[in-house]
């Protein structure tokens, strides 16, 4: 009988040691953590629309050029400005007329690695993407028929597109103007960051209190779920419990109700410099951002079932978005301005 009571007690034991190492475990070291979100040595582009310098070069004219709208006063960058990191730092885009977006610009950071675009993911490819804003009647409200016509009437246009495509009968057309934007776009990779320098093996890039944060990130904060890898974003699509409207996001798009509300998981890249945030811009500031998380968040069936509230301290908000500017782009490797425009 003792050596039956001594056997489960110590059988008792390990169960609960076995618990105890599962609840206390370390997690991954810091170089394992590290390794995860090491860089890309460069932006891919597809089989169909491969780089070329001349058709980059081109898509970058479009894209800061306002005779692509239908009133010829918005250019794509007129949203996508590149000192905002891309963005406008409007809670959400004003369009053609004054007339409301309803969302929040996102950046364009890093797209070349996407699979869908837009909030809703409504975009599969980026020359898809290109086109959209350009004909919508709240954005740029400009059909594309319309200003092909207009481009073929500029010299400057007719011999940049001929450079860009020079295999083309007509150079001038619609498919070849997306081609040529999205090939800008994929240019938009962000420079080198504190945090990048220190994965790359500079142990002095980031501080002490970012290095915390790091782990914080990595671990209770839960951060990493959504925004794990290089791009710090998994490209899903998630319901964070924002307060509903009228806009649906992802569910209407494939026409599943139980993904409503959801909207894609955006990039943290340059994060700290590009408020206010979430699809709507309705938190202003990160430490808002982080008070969502800690339970601010509305719950409703379509809610995603892996959220739950976190709680950090003072100190960890502080380590949090201490490592969060980490990932700012440094005011030398800012994008240039504008380029001159044909004519």
């Amino acid at each position: 009988m003792r050596i039956g009571l001594f056997a489960a007690s110590i059988v008792a034991a390990v169960a609960v040691g076995v618990a105890g190492w599962a609840l206390w475990r370390p997690g991954p070291d810091i170089e394992t953590m590290k390794a995860r979100f090491a860089r890309p040595e460069a932006p891919p582009f597809p089989s169909g629309n491969a780089f070329t310098p001349e058709k980059a070069r081109l898509g970058k004219t479009l894209f800061f050029d306002p005779r692509l709208s239908g009133a010829n006063d918005l250019a794509c960058s007129g949203c996508h400005l590149p000192e905002k990191g891309w963005e406008d730092g409007r809670p959400t885009a004003v369009g053609a007329g004054g007339k409301a977006v309803g969302r929040h610009t996102p950046t364009l950071w890093n797209v070349a690695w996407g699979h869908t675009f837009f909030w809703d993911g409504r975009a599969r490819s980026l020359e898809q993407q290109a086109a959209m804003p350009i004909e919508a009647p709240n954005e740029m409200n400009q059909p594309l028929a319309g200003l092909v016509a207009e481009l073929r009437a500029v010299p400057g246009y007719r011999k940049a597109f001929a450079e860009a495509f020079p295999q083309a009968e007509e150079a001038v057309s619609a498919d070849n103007l997306r081609k040529a934007i999205a090939t800008f776009e994929r240019t938009l990779v962000q420079p080198m960051t504190p945090f990048d320098r220190w994965v790359a093996g500079d142990a002095e890039a980031i501080g002490d209190s970012a290095r915390r944060g790091f782990r914080l990130f990595n671990g209770k904060a839960r951060c990493v779920e959504c925004h794990g890898g290089w791009n710090f974003t998994n490209g899903a699509f998630h319901d964070i419990g924002l307060p509903a409207t009228e806009d649906k996001g992802r569910g209407p798009v494939i026409d599943v109700a139980e993904v409503n509300n959801a909207f894609k998981a955006p990039t943290l890249r340059d994060v700290t410099r590009r408020a206010p945030y979430m699809h709507d811009g309705s938190l202003p500031t990160m430490e808002a951002v982080i008070a969502h998380y800690e339970g601010a968040f509305a719950r409703r069936p379509t809610l995603s079932p892996d959220l739950e509230a976190i709680e950090l301290s003072g100190r960890e908000e502080r380590d949090l978005i201490a490592f969060l500017k980490t990932l700012e782009t440094p005011a030398t490797a800012r994008p240039s301005t504008a380029p001159e425009l044909p004519e």
